[in-house]
């Protein structure tokens, strides 16, 4: 490859884009304001011959053939915009991966629910073919072009896509596509509710016949949204809108007429995981994987961190750390996994989400509210209007204490913010593992 191309935010994905195309013999720039030099990627890459920058001026443009960018960065910053208006390719790093991706490519994507269906997915298909053929990649952490080089002809990769990432990518091509739910979402980065949904079409829009998309059927505009693609669609429904997939019928999960689960034997609570499980199950049938090594991976699926996380029993209070549902959705699913009483802590970035969405899940499972962050005055709104009691906490480790005061013995304790961390921290993760130390920590 004789290109001259230019990463634009370095982070992992900006690593492991310049390590691929450096080892393809392309001239590579990066570009990245908070640079910092003596991080040992940088050092190593420098020594490759990788040029670095904190400058992102228009001049940088000169000579460059591609632009690979970071997929959180907005397509609206200068350089961006100024790289549109000379016609100079923009892409995200999983781009470059595709030519290496073997045949047996699964990609996942959704509002909600998305990392735990991709996690559950590679186990239900290490049953039958090993740890070391299934390979997991994308933003669930792992950047594609690190895996995608290695793969073997039989290897079967996963990948769970952003819409940051659909967006940049120009022609992904699955062999199986998952669309676990659309709820509107990053919309100050895409603009329009039409343009996010149009980010994760994208994940099936270049399928042919040949290919699957297997897609939630419990909400009308998905299923009319099924109807754009090219692929074989395979139904999944916790609702039972449809028998011709994966579906939840009398308690029991069943694909077409086949039973395979019962849904309480699930290892993971709520019917946000019932659903995430259909998919599952979808994927694990049009891959062969045999019924009871489905159900074995099932059972034995114990979550994803932060994700409807099971902490622990303290105090003979089941403890979760749901730090990932940053928007209504997430938490309302999280809420209806339980049915014992709920001390729900919630709260963190206001985007304008209209908090009363949350009124009927809150006033069936919530016994008591604990709220903090930007959110909190909208949340205890909710509360007080359902008459349940109210406190206020700095962020989500403090609310810990009032948390287990509040509750009584068997009661569940959830974090589940509705809202994103950045007002307080700067990821979901750093509000979950802060709250989780100080439920280990606490001391009645």
């Amino acid at each position: 490859m004789d290109k001259h191309v230019l990463i634009i935010g370095f982070a992992r994905s900006g690593a492991a884009a310049a390590n691929l195309l450096q080892n393809e013999g392309a001239q590579v720039i990066v570009s990245d304001p908070k640079l910092d030099s003596t991080d040992k990627k940088v050092m190593t890459l420098k020594e490759k011959g990788v040029q670095f920058t904190t400058d992102q001026s228009v001049a940088l443009l000169n000579d460059i053939d591609l632009i690979v960018k970071n997929p959180g960065i907005p397509y609206t910053i200068p350089i961006l915009t100024a790289a549109e208006e000379r016609h100079i390719p923009i892409v995200v790093e999983v781009a470059l991966a595709q030519k290496y991706i073997q045949e047996n490519w699964i990609a996942v994507t959704g509002s909600n629910g998305k990392t735990t269906t991709t996690e559950m997915i590679a186990s239900v298909l290490r049953t039958q073919t090993g740890d070391g053929h299934v390979l997991v990649a994308g933003n669930i952490g792992t950047p594609v072009s690190e895996v995608a080089p290695k793969m073997l002809k039989d290897d079967v990769l996963v990948t769970e896509l952003s819409s940051f990432q659909l967006t940049g990518m120009p022609a992904p091509k699955p062999h199986i596509a998952v669309l676990t739910n659309i709820f509107a979402s990053h919309l100050n980065f895409h603009g329009t509710r039409e343009n996010y949904v149009a980010a994760k079409m994208n994940i099936t829009k270049h399928q042919t016949a040949a290919d699957f998309f297997v897609v939630n059927y419990d909400n009308e505009e998905w299923r009319h949204l099924a109807e754009q693609t090219n692929a074989t669609i395979v139904p999944f429904s916790r609702k039972g809108v449809s028998e011709a997939g994966a579906y939840l019928k009398n308690g029991s999960l069943y694909y077409k007429e086949e039973f395979i689960i019962a849904a309480d034997e699930l290892g993971v609570p709520g019917t946000h995981n019932i659903e995430n499980a259909l998919a599952a199950i979808a994927v694990g049938k049009l891959m062969r994987v045999e019924t009871t090594n489905i159900a074995g991976a099932l059972r034995s699926f114990s979550g994803v961190e932060h994700r409807l996380q099971f902490i622990g029993n303290f105090y003979d209070r089941p403890v979760y750390n749901d730090s990932k549902a940053t928007d209504i959705e997430a938490t309302e699913m999280a809420l209806s996994g339980f049915n014992v009483p709920v001390i729900l802590l919630a709260g963190g970035l206001d985007r304008g989400d209209d908090q009363m969405r949350l009124l009927s899940a809150m006033k069936q499972h919530v016994k008591g509210l604990i709220v903090f962050g930007e959110t909190a005055e909208k949340l205890a709104a909710v509360g007080k209007k359902i008459g349940i009691p109210v406190l206020y906490a700095k962020d989500a480790p403090s609310a810990v204490k009032p948390a287990f005061e509040l509750s009584e013995a068997g009661e569940v304790i959830l974090l589940s913010p509705a809202a994103a961390s950045w007002d307080q921290f700067p990821n979901f993760e750093t509000r979950g593992n802060l709250f989780v130390d100080a439920v280990k920590k606490f001391k009645f």
